[in-house]
């Protein structure tokens, strides 16, 4: 059994897995860069990386009780004033979609300790992306779909967005964007503090989801959400520029039908003269750069990419944040990411669109950690040799080739949150056998200046984690881990389990302390005597080069179904495999592959656990689904056949079905139109519906140790555990 701190980062790391995509919680530093703010209930607390994690009470807890309050404000972020004279403090926030990325903004001014909120008058906690001007004088943000403008000094505020509403959205996103770009704060305030940028979508023409609530009423109500579905065109996204001296807003000219591209990114220029922008078409293959002048609104071209496949954004090599202009030479360059090499690299490009290849090796950046122009070097993650791995570079403005930070001797996916004076990290270890984190490392030497605050060392009384390569008939090597059983006898035979994802919006077999534990498995695997391998298909987003990557395209469903059951295959041949008990799971794209694979080889598996699947590809959003099969009008036939819909009436073996009525990403409604096709097929099955749950399955008292228990029965049920 594992211990209760392991079990919780085990849930943690699932939640995290499972859902298609998510947004890293930011450390919040402090401005020297050697230490950073931790809020609890002490209040806001600083902690020093360079005296050992002291810790100095910022602001304590009754600073932060408003007048007339019993209890202090539960704050998540703040905000220094440019003068430093003025905290912005985010506080009583609530969850949009995936984060909590609305609430109530409070003052508190460090000199008279007075505090006082913005916005009164407009609804509670519906504050979003509050940030102060330039000059630190007023602070913008958005509210129900509108962006505000209020003076810091008169507490007056100013609404300068008009045609907000659900519909019409200002200054944020809707769930698509949010969901597969990650995109969220939609509004920028120009570097002289004239002007404010913003997003503006018009969804009007995007249709609603309804998800039906049974539980939480007398009667049943319904729960709207704005879904463009696969084929369905994209809510309408401008760009829009307000002018503070004279309240006007204005539309940047952006070429296309707003329609039909995306702008997952934008930023103004350090001179304030222009925006700049990325402009996606529709298909996502080809990607524009874009200047717009802020008073003319005319727009042009300085860059243009295309790939036969898709272009990831920012968001992909940024731990999932597509904010920022990665500025260089004072503002006349930019850093890019491109895997027009067939790896992804860096690039310099300046504003006249001139590239310059930075990064000079033969393998993939996995992502960019910090930007220094300090020491002017760029630090990221890769790992050219294993790609199950993950270690810190260093490369010169200059370009050329990188250098190693992380030691030679530390294995396993190594972590580094880098502070804004690029001289400190705080740095996580972390492999099968040991995971630490909480340690201050310096850069770019790597000496530890303080130790880990939590480690853990894997149990070597039970069986490790072991990975592998195995080459499929295809000549396709695939990387994989097992856990073998306790006691194992290579002579005897054992069920296997093989954990699944198989999309390319995430990896399962990477080096780290929680490969091979099964958080869903309510007791011992390896006590109990099962194998438990996963295997990496192509179109996983490993460090592995661009065509490892981008053969799934239109192919989801194919290749890397494929892909899986060749190597459950050669799993075989090892010979302590019994291949009479062959399991299979997997949750959101793993759900989807988990029925693929019993539908497309029943000889292979007998049983499946398919949490929260895509059953039909038409079904999903269309960001994420026509990014990596193209669009239906033109290739409706790639999403048939890779739809696990297609080869319900296949399924012989067990099946458990489970999912979540009240998951906001992949529908409900994919479980009951699969469900359908097995009735008209005669296929029996087993079901479970969690109640007004997420994706995540994790809402409500008991309901993840009641999906653990129901998970570990339904597999000793239907895949005995035990060597023969």
């Amino acid at each position: 059994m594992y211990n209760k701190i392991t079990r919780i980062l085990l849930a943690l790391f699932a939640v995290q897995l499972f859902c298609l995509s998510s947004a890293a919680a930011q450390t919040q530093w402090t401005e020297d860069g050697n230490g950073y703010y931790d809020f609890s209930k002490e209040g806001i607390v600083i902690v020093d990386l360079l005296q050992a994690n002291k810790r100095e009470v910022f602001l304590a807890a009754k600073d932060l009780t408003p007048t007339g309050q019993h209890s202090p404000l539960e704050v998540q972020s703040f905000q220094l004033s440019p003068d430093k004279k003025t905290l912005l403090l985010f506080a009583n926030t609530k969850r949009v979609w995936r984060e909590n990325t609305r609430g109530d903004y409070w003052l508190y001014n460090l000199n008279n300790k007075a505090l006082t909120q913005l916005g009164k008058g407009l609804p509670e906690s519906s504050l979003m992306f509050a940030k102060f001007s330039p000059d630190g004088k007023q602070v913008a943000y958005v509210s129900k779909h509108n962006i505000y403008i209020e003076d810091t000094n008169t507490l007056h505020y100013k609404q300068i967005t008009q045609d907000g509403t659900d519909r019409m959205i200002n200054g944020t996103f809707d769930w698509a964007y949010e969901e597969e770009f990650g995109t969220k704060d939609g509004f920028r305030w120009s570097p002289d503090g004239k002007k404010i940028a913003y997003w503006k979508q018009d969804a009007k023409d995007t249709r609603h989801f309804y998800m039906i609530n049974n539980t939480d009423s007398l009667y049943s109500f319904i729960i709207p959400v704005e879904y463009p579905k696969v084929g369905l065109k994209p809510s309408a996204t401008s760009i829009w520029v307000y002018d503070l001296n004279n309240s006007t807003n204005k539309p940047m000219d952006i070429p296309g039908d707003p329609s039909q591209h995306y702008i997952p990114r934008m930023e103004w220029t350090l001179d304030a003269k222009s925006v700049i922008l990325q402009q996606l078409n529709r298909k996502q293959n080809e990607s524009k750069i874009m200047l717009s002048d802020a008073n003319t609104g005319t727009s042009r071209t300085i860059h243009t990419e295309t790939d036969p496949a898709w272009i990831d954004i920012k968001a992909r090599w940024n731990d999932g944040d597509p904010s920022g202009w990665d500025w260089m030479d004072g503002g006349k360059a930019f850093i890019w990411l491109s895997e027009k090499s067939g790896w992804r690299q860096i690039y310099k490009i300046d504003l006249q669109g001139k590239e310059t290849l930075l990064s000079k090796d033969n393998f993939d950046v996995i992502q960019i950690d910090r930007i220094d122009p300090l020491s002017k070097n760029i630090y990221f993650s890769a790992s050219p040799l294993n790609a199950t791995q993950k270690h810190l570079y260093q490369l010169s403005f200059a370009g050329g080739k990188a250098k190693r930070i992380t030691p030679a001797e530390l294995k396993g996916t190594n972590s580094y949150t880098i502070s804004p004076n690029g001289k400190l990290a705080i740095f996580t270890q972390n492999s099968t056998t040991a995971y630490s984190n909480g340690s201050v490392v310096s850069l770019p030497a790597h000496s530890q200046l303080i130790p880990p605050t939590r480690e853990m060392q894997a149990d070597k009384t039970v069986p490790q984690t072991e990975f592998f390569q195995v080459t499929t008939v295809d000549g396709v090597t695939l990387d994989g881990w097992m856990v073998k059983p306790k006691n194992f006898d290579p002579k005897k035979k054992y069920p296997v389990v093989f954990y699944v994802y198989g999309e390319p919006a995430s990896q399962t077999v990477t080096d780290n302390f929680f490969a091979g534990k099964n958080f869903l498995y309510a007791g011992d695997m390896t006590e109990d005597g099962y194998v438990y391998i996963s295997l990496e298909n192509r179109g996983a987003p490993a460090p592995r080069g661009r065509e490892w990557r981008k053969s799934i395209y239109k192919n989801i469903g194919i290749i890397n179904i494929r892909d899986q059951a060749m190597g459950a295959k050669e799993v075989f041949k090892w010979g302590f495999i019994d291949t009479d008990r062959v399991a299979v799971w997997g949750w959101s794209g793993g759900g989807a592959s988990t029925l693929n694979l019993l539908g497309q080889y029943p000889d292979i598996y007998q049983t499946g656990i398919s949490v929260a699947p895509v059953t039909n590809q038409l079904l999903y959003d269309n960001i994420y689904q026509e990014r990596y099969m193209g669009l239906p009008q033109e290739n409706e036939a790639d999403f048939i056949k890779g739809s696990a819909l297609t080869y319900a009436k296949n399924v012989r073996g067990n099946l458990l079905l489970i999912h979540g009525t009240g998951d906001d990403n992949v529908h409900y409604q994919n479980a009951e139109v699969y469900i359908n096709e097995l009735i008209k097929h005669g296929i029996t099955f087993d079901m479970m519906a969690y109640p007004n749950r997420s994706h995540s399955i994790n809402e409500g008292e008991g309901t993840s140790e009641h999906l653990a228990r129901l998970y570990t029965r339904y597999l000793k049920q239907h895949c005995p555990p035990g060597a023969r």
